[in-house]
């Protein structure tokens, strides 16, 4: 079996270490073995019509939004994080459920934040969802749920591969057009607005949750659906990991020390954890 992204760039450092590649050979590697998942991350979103995936994301925006100028949209997605920020601070009170599921129910700028963030421009963490891929076809995988899957391009880059893929969020925007790029596409999705509808019971092979749970209210609740969603055997993977950051009051949750004592009571043992680049971990249900 083929040793995931993560731990080969681990292990090209830990040669570093043990002076057997200098440190520019080595993020000379880790730039080669990112390439082959930027790779795979432009080819499963840009479309056939544009040039590299930021157009490609820019057009598809302004074409949902029914706008023309790519210059307004590029500035609204390069402003949006500190868009973000004000809106919320202006819309949610501390520690109110209510205020916040609203907040994420009614955001537009949510949007925009999400689409600039898989472009990579600013980050190569989407490319996790390439891990949980790799990871998917690893172990069989063939149904899939992505738990909080904003604009939907974890599920575009998992039916495109071929799984049966669930889509399940809150935000009616993001559903909304998650559903158009999807159709667009003419792949297979089911959706689930979590406002309205339950989980199906033992359903999923694996859910992915990627920088979903700092958002959450009541994260341990969520790992009790989650957990009823898996079938026996089945794996999770998430990021279960947030620090205090000024730019982000979304991220209500820095403490995981209960979601992973929920996940422990309900047998879950983890199978893999990346260390090195992204910090995600695979829990499997027993």
């Amino acid at each position: 079996m083929v040793k995931l992204l993560p731990d080969q760039v681990k292990e090209l450092w830990q040669r570093v270490d043990q002076q057997h590649l200098t440190s520019k050979d080595c993020y000379i590697e880790q730039e080669r073995l990112l390439d082959t998942y930027r790779q795979i991350w432009n080819e499963a979103l840009c479309l056939d019509n544009q040039r590299n995936l930021q157009d490609s994301i820019l057009w598809e925006l302004g074409r949902y939004l029914q706008c023309e100028d790519m210059a307004e949209i590029r500035s609204r997605c390069q402003l949006a994080l500190p868009t973000l920020k004000t809106e919320w601070q202006h819309k949610v009170g501390a520690g109110d459920r209510k205020s916040v599921e609203q907040f994420y129910d009614e955001s537009h700028t949510t949007l925009y934040e999400l689409m600039w963030w898989h472009t990579l421009a600013e980050d190569s963490s989407p490319l996790a969802y390439v891990t949980a891929l790799e990871f998917a076809r690893q172990h069989g995988c063939r149904h899939y749920l992505d738990f909080g899957a904003g604009v939907g391009s974890g599920g575009i880059l998992f039916a495109g591969n071929g799984l049966h893929v669930t889509l399940a969020d809150i935000s009616s925007p993001l559903q909304r057009f998650s559903q158009w790029r999807l159709e667009m596409r003419k792949l297979p999705v089911q959706f689930i607005d979590l406002k309205t509808g339950a989980l199906p019971s033992h359903a999923f092979d694996m859910v992915t949750a990627l920088d979903v749970f700092e958002h959450l209210v009541d994260p341990v609740e969520t790992i009790d659906q989650l957990s009823d969603a898996l079938k026996p055997g089945g794996f999770f993977f998430a990021r279960l990991a947030s620090e205090i950051d000024e730019d982000r009051p979304q991220h209500i949750v820095q403490d995981f020390r209960p979601t992973f004592e929920r996940l422990t009571r309900h047998g879950f043992v983890q199978v893999w954890e990346d260390d090195w680049l992204w910090g995600h971990v695979v829990f499997q249900k027993p």
